[in-house]
């Protein structure tokens, strides 16, 4: 067992000073990791929150994408497997779920992996859904995480 913790403050130290309405009050915060380190968030630019910004949505997304790459490396290495680069570009649809309310409806990850040595396609599936099978996040979510 493990904790992980995360710490949101608001307003962001660098927070404009403004009136305390929903049009124009500030969306940015700062997240600060169990680890120390501080990253800025704020809302989808579609609630107003800053573009340039990452936002709960993508950070979810991310979360997803960072836990199935971690999980695919350790079921490749325990192969004996050499993986020699991988990149996703992951998405996720916010939308209606079946409730009717808002949610990360899906996931999709679309990795690309390369390995040392040629891997079939068939091995490559299996290596993916042992990775999706032994994904923390993957585990904890309601919205399904594919690959496509």
């Amino acid at each position: 067992m493990s904790t992980h913790t995360a710490t949101i403050t608001w307003p962001a130290p660098s927070a404009p000073s403004i009136p305390f309405t929903y049009e124009t009050y500030s969306r940015d915060h700062v997240v600060t990791w169990g680890t120390g380190m501080s990253t800025p968030a704020t809302a989808a630019p579609e609630f107003r929150g800053n573009p340039a910004l990452p936002n709960p949505e993508e950070l979810l997304v991310g979360a997803a994408s960072s836990c199935h790459m971690l999980t695919f490396l350790a079921v490749a290495a325990r192969k004996g497997l050499v993986v020699t680069a991988y990149v996703d570009n992951a998405v996720g649809t916010l939308a209606k779920d079946e409730r009717g309310t808002m949610s990360i409806t899906e996931v999709v990850l679309h990795p690309v992996v390369t390995f040392q040595t040629e891997v079939d396609a068939e091995t490559l599936a299996q290596l993916h859904e042992k990775a999706h099978k032994g994904c923390f996040i993957a585990n904890s979510v309601r919205m399904p995480i594919t690959v496509a």
